[in-house]
C-alpha cells in the first residue's frame, strides 16, 4: 500500500510531536521508541511513522513500536540518518513497501515493522535484561559517592515565592498513565489545593487537566512558550557546573527564572524542592523508579533517584497506577435502587405528614377540575 503525506522531521520525537497531524508522516531518529513517546505519536494521530534507528535495538524489551503497531500506524524503520537530509520539513512523500520516495525517487529505505515481528523482536530482548540490570547497578553504585550530598542538609535549594511550607505539594511528570492518575486525583486537588509543581512538560499536563501550576521545573525542553509565558513561577535545572540548558530558551522569550545547579534528574529536583521547602505531604504522579522506565528515558543508572526517595520517602506518596487501584461504576441495579429509595421516601413523608397529604389533595382535585371529570 501507498501512504502519502507531508514530511515532518526531528530528531527530538517529543518536540516533533508538538506539531504533527493526522495526514503527516513524521520522520524521527529514535533507539527504543519508549512508551511515552508512542503514546505521544498516537495522540496525534499520525498514521506513518519513518524511524531513521532501530525502533527496538535489542538491548531490552521496550512496548512503545508495539504500541504503534497494535494502533494500526506503519512504522518504516532503520532507515539511516542520510533521511534528514534528503528530505525537508514540508516535502510531500510517499512509504510503498519499504521504500521512502520524494518526486517518484527512493531517498531511503528501511524496514516495515509488524506486530508479529516487533513481539519477536521484544521477546529475544528480555535476554538481555539480566546485562542491562548489572550495567544499571554498576552505575548507580558508581555515582553513589559523588552524589550523596543529596542526602545531607541543606542542598543549596533556592527560595521561591510560592509559599510551600506546611502545605501538600502535586509533583507531575509526563510519565507512565500521568493523565489517568491525574483525571483521578481531580477531587483531591480541588478539596486539598497543593502546590502544583510540573516537571516541564508537566506543567502542560496540570493545565490540560483544568488547573493552573504553581511552578514548572526542568531543562525546559518539552514545556509550552505559552506555558512558560503565563507568569508561572520557573526554577531551570542546571548542570553541577552551573550551565543551564534552558537559559538560551529563557533569554529568548525574556523570562526571568531561578537556576538550580545541582546533579540530579529534573523530576528529583521537583521533590526536593518541595521537602526542603517544608512541604507537609508530597504526591508524585507520573514519576520514574524502577528499570524498564529508567531505561526507556535512556538512563544508565538512578543514584541521584536513589538518594532523593530515601531523603523524602517519609513525606512522599507515589500516586502512580492510582487510577488502576479503583474504578467506580454505577450499574442499572444501582439506578433502580436509588430511584426506588426515591420513592420510598417521598411516600414515607405523604404517609405521616398531615400538610402534605392536604398539599397532593389539592393538586389532585386541580388536576381534576383541568381535564374535567
Amino acid at each position: 500500500m501507498r501512504y502519502r503525506g507531508t514530511a515532518r522531521l526531528d530528531k527530538r520525537t517529543k518536540d516533533l510531536i508538538n506539531r504533527l497531524g493526522k495526514d503527516d508522516i513524521a520522520i524521527i531518529d529514535h533507539v527504543d521508541m519508549d512508551r511515552v513517546s508512542a503514546e505521544g505519536l498516537l495522540d496525534t494521530g499520525v498514521e506513518v511513522v519513518v524511524n531513521a534507528s532501530p525502533s527496538i535495538s535489542g538491548m531490552y524489551p521496550n512496548v512503545g513500536p508495539l504500541l504503534l503497531a497494535r494502533a494500526g500506524v506503519q512504522i518504516l524503520d532503520a532507515v539511516g540518518p542520510e533521511v534528514f537530509e534528503r528530505v525537508r520539513e514540508g516535502d510531500q512523500v510517499e512509504v510503498v513497501g519499504g521504500d521512502l520516495l520524494r518526486d517518484g525517487s527512493i531517498v531511503a529505505s528501511g524496514v516495515r515493522l509488524t506486530v508479529s515481528s516487533i513481539a519477536e523482536a521484544m521477546e529475544v530482548a528480555k535476554s538481555g535484561i539480566g546485562e542491562q540490570l548489572d550495567r544499571f547497578a554498576r552505575n548507580t553504585l558508581a555515582f553513589l559517592e559523588k552524589e550523596k550530598v543529596l542526602l545531607a542538609e541543606g542542598v543549596g535549594v533556592p527560595q521561591v515565592r510560592t509559599p510551600i511550607s506546611g502545605r501538600h505539594v502535586l509533583v507531575v511528570v509526563r510519565g507512565y498513565d500521568y493523565r489517568e492518575d491525574l483525571e483521578t486525583l481531580k477531587p483531591y486537588i480541588r478539596e486539598v489545593r497543593p502546590v502544583l509543581i510540573g516537571v516541564d512538560g508537566g506543567a502542560d499536563a496540570i493545565r490540560e487537566a483544568g488547573f493552573s501550576p504553581d511552578i514548572v521545573v526542568g531543562d525546559m525542553d518539552s514545556v509550552s512558550d505559552e506555558m512558560l509565558t503565563s507568569g508561572v513561577e520557573i526554577v531551570a535545572h542546571a548542570y553541577p557546573d552551573g550551565r543551564s540548558p534552558a537559559k538560551e530558551r529563557l533569554d529568548r522569550l525574556g523570562l526571568d527564572a531561578t537556576s538550580w545547579a545541582i546533579g540530579a534528574t529534573s523530576e528529583d529536583l521537583a521533590l526536593l524542592l518541595a521537602y526542603e521547602s517544608g512541604a507537609d505531604l508530597i504526591v508524585a504522579v507520573g514519576t520514574h523508579a524502577n528499570l524498564m522506565e529508567y531505561l526507556d528515558k535512556g538512563r544508565k543508572g538512578m543514584a541521584s533517584t536513589f538518594l532523593v526517595r530515601l531523603k523524602v520517602g517519609p513525606k512522599l506518596v507515589d500516586a502512580k497506577g492510582v487510577s488502576k487501584l479503583y474504578r467506580t461504576s454505577v450499574g442499572p441495579a444501582d439506578l433502580v435502587l436509588l430511584a426506588g429509595a426515591a420513592v420510598l421516601v417521598v411516600s414515607v413523608v405523604i404517609t405521616i405528614s398531615p400538610m402534605a397529604r392536604t398539599m397532593i389533595g389539592l393538586v389532585l382535585l386541580r388536576l381534576r377540575a383541568w381535564i374535567g371529570i
